[in-house]
């Protein structure tokens, strides 16, 4: 029997990074949450709140005569996506995770917890008289780890450094699957040529930062070329982000220890995604008319409300915690002596906390202020709501253990500034 244990610490530097990158990511959530707040009270105001969102401005070559509303979804969240690159090569490459034993569980519960929400959706919606109602299947697989973070900073959690890692990679592989999911399923009339010629600006943005060349006049027009080809050729330009988050490098070419590339730039443009264009996509997309109470339970009686709610929460937290479980079950891997099965429960719970990623994929599937679109908004908005809840009173009541397991890590009797039960430097 193997004595390999889930969640168990990970490398010193490992998890100081990943306590900064969970610090930064607080604050994000938090400013992401008063933008949706400020979304939703606009949107009841009045018309103004639709007119300014509906608003179209720019261009009509590549098509970039968009809406204001358009603009946040495919432009701003480019700067998301272009993290969230930087963090899954990061991850994989020089993380802790990029040992397939540590990687392996994350990876299997975030496929089970996409998966799952998904299959939720599709039966509630399956037969319905609006039958398109079923193109918003991945609504409520996408966990946003800003907003479940700021939720973790609100309940005041200590949580333990490996589930905050474990946290932070389901969200990362989540996004993964839902950039796949977005390029496979909802590209429509594919532009081969212009997908082509997108090519060019990438692969230049690429070598030059496999030089390490990290000036901005270069990278930033290469990047919004590649951003307005992809574009035009019917691939939602959020792709385009990851693609040139990919192409970064991640070890510094010396072999040093230290911030590489990927590292470096990460740095420069989180604060610009985490305080400018998530909560700016937030306030554009999160914005709902409701017409008092009784226009709020009609829409809750909606199957497309009613799936995605039963998907983020339910969905969510059986897929997480189910795929979890088992991986402890059949490879014989013990859950960590600190921790307790009801931390996770407590954290598959939280993955349910879906916003960014399910706002956007709704305004695909079924169109920027359509009806089915604001149903979907609704079901987005309850069903992170309910997840954050439960959430809540399931990891408060381990509070207590959270900081005592904290207050231990945080031990240095060798006075080398490195917590005694994470070893040697």
């Amino acid at each position: 029997m193997s004595d390999r244990r889930l969640f168990e610490r990970g490398s010193w530097p490992e998890a100081s990074r990943i306590v900064e990158l969970l610090r930064q990511e607080t604050i994000g959530g938090i400013l992401l949450i008063g933008a949706a707040v400020l979304a939703l009270i606009a949107a009841n105001l009045g018309d103004t709140y639709a007119t300014i969102r509906d608003t179209v401005v720019g261009p009509s070559v590549l098509h970039l005569d968009l809406s204001l509303g358009t603009w946040a979804a495919d432009g701003l969240l480019a700067i998301f996506f272009f993290v969230v690159g930087l963090e899954l090569k990061r991850e994989f490459v020089a993380g802790d995770l990029r040992d397939p034993r540590r990687a392996a569980v994350p990876i299997i519960a975030a496929v089970s917890g996409v998966a799952v929400p998904a299959v939720i959706y599709v039966g509630v919606n399956l037969g319905m008289d609006n039958s398109g109602a079923v193109r918003g299947w991945a609504i409520p697989t996408a966990t946003d780890i800003a907003f479940a973070l700021a939720v973790l900073a609100i309940v005041s959690t200590h949580l333990p450094s490996a589930l905050r890692t474990f946290l932070l990679t389901l969200a990362i592989v989540d996004d993964l699957l839902a950039i796949t999911i977005i390029a496979f399923f909802f590209t429509d009339d594919l532009e081969v040529v212009w997908l082509l010629a997108a090519l060019v600006p990438i692969v230049a943005f690429a070598v030059l930062v496999q030089k390490r060349v990290w000036s901005w006049w270069l990278l930033v027009p290469l990047a919004l070329v590649a951003w307005g080809l992809v574009h035009a050729s019917g691939v939602h330009a959020t792709v385009a982000g990851v693609l040139l988050g990919f192409t970064v490098p991640v070890l510094r070419r010396d072999g040093v220890d230290g911030r590489g590339l990927a590292e470096h730039l990460e740095h420069v443009v989180r604060p610009l995604s985490a305080a400018v264009a998530v909560p700016i996509f937030a306030f554009f997309s999160a914005g709902v008319a409701i017409d008092g109470w009784s226009g709020f339970t009609e829409a809750m009686r909606d199957p497309i409300s009613i799936g995605i709610v039963l998907g983020l929460f339910a969905g969510k937290t059986l897929g997480v915690f189910a795929a979890t479980w088992l991986t402890s079950t059949f490879t014989h891997a013990r859950l960590d002596d600190d921790l307790s099965w009801w931390d996770v429960l407590g954290l598959s719970m939280l993955g349910g906390v879906g916003f960014t990623v399910s706002l956007l994929i709704g305004e695909l599937a079924f169109g920027l202020g359509s009806e089915s679109e604001e149903r979907a908004k609704i079901g987005v908005l309850v069903g992170s709501v309910v997840a954050a809840t439960a959430a809540a009173v399931v990891l408060r009541a381990r509070n207590q253990v959270y900081r005592r397991i904290e207050a231990a890590e945080h031990l240095d009797t060798d006075h080398d500034g490195i917590p005694d039960l994470f070893g040697e430097a």
